[in-house]
């Protein structure tokens, strides 16, 4: 599907063990690139057991798929690890030209308190995790790419993940989720109109995908990962590849005038549409709606 137009760029997929991350960071290296892949799942040590994937794993991915991957073992809630992160891609590349920020940890311990119940049931814990591990980390690793790379080099890509949250009428609303992803994209346009106030060339923005059949999903409904006869669960005929955000990506990155898109929350099925893209099984998901 990709052509290497990619080649030579030097990318940062946080939180790409497994999940959307790993969707990204596969795409990446399809188009060529070098992809340095984060996360604290090693096969020395993962985070959780029931589920496959590490860093590792998709770094081996992303060479295969043609590109260069890098596994980092990275805890994106510790600032001291996110500094060394970025130091070593700064010793062994130079430079660095797309951050894609992706690490969450908002569905950790998952089953423990139903994920729907009202927001005086759910658990501090899952508030804390919600923000530390996903808004406050990619503010974090914001912040280590613009002092270490794109301030020096006045250019840069950074891609914060969130989800499109305005269903509006009966929809159940996750408090502490729906706070947490609204604020990662008002963060983001703040970033962006920073950037345009201080003259820095430097693209920020907001990417969301629809529901994907991430690891955790093909388990739920009692399958394999990758499981190709997913269709045959009618509750998952609306779902996306983990990779189809990574294609969104790549257009994005490819594109020479993405810097018109700075600050907007961008929808992957919309932009599918725009830029001609597919899903790996050739389908062109509209965004996801309820």
């Amino acid at each position: 599907m990709q052509t290497k137009n990619l080649q030579g760029r030097i990318a940062l997929v946080t939180g790409s063990s497994r999940g959307g991350g790993r969707g990204i960071a596969l795409a990446l290296g399809e188009a060529g690139a070098t992809v340095y892949v984060t996360g604290r799942s090693t096969r020395a040590k993962s985070t959780r057991i029931d589920l496959t994937g590490t860093i590792e794993d998709t770094a081996e991915a992303v060479t295969q798929r043609g590109g260069l991957g890098i596994a980092v073992r990275c805890d994106h809630t510790i600032d001291a690890d996110v500094k060394a992160l970025y130091e070593r891609i700064k010793q062994e590349q130079g430079t660095l030209d797309i951050v894609v920020n992706n690490a969450w940890g908002g569905y950790e311990d998952y089953d423990d308190v139903d994920f729907s119940v009202p927001f005086w049931e759910q658990p501090m814990t899952r508030w804390d995790k919600m923000f530390e591990a996903g808004l406050r980390a990619q503010m974090v690793s914001s912040r280590y790419a613009m002092s270490t790379f794109f301030l020096e080099q006045n250019r840069g890509f950074l891609i914060n993940t969130g989800v499109y949250s305005d269903f509006g009428g009966d929809y159940p609303i996750n408090v502490f989720y729906d706070t947490v992803k609204r604020a990662v994209a008002n963060m983001t346009r703040a970033m962006s109109q920073n950037l345009k106030a201080n003259h820095i060339d430097v693209t920020a923005l907001t990417l969301a995908p629809g529901w994907m059949r991430t690891e955790a999903v093909y388990k739920h409904y009692g399958l394999e990962p990758g499981d190709p006869d997913f269709m045959k669960v009618e509750a998952l005929h609306t779902t996306e590849s983990v990779e189809y955000i990574g294609r969104a990506v790549v257009a994005l990155a490819s594109d020479p005038h993405v810097s018109q898109r700075a600050g907007q929350l961008l929808e992957v099925g919309t932009l599918a549409e725009q830029y001609g893209f597919t899903d790996i099984d050739g389908r062109q998901l509209p965004p996801f709606r309820v």
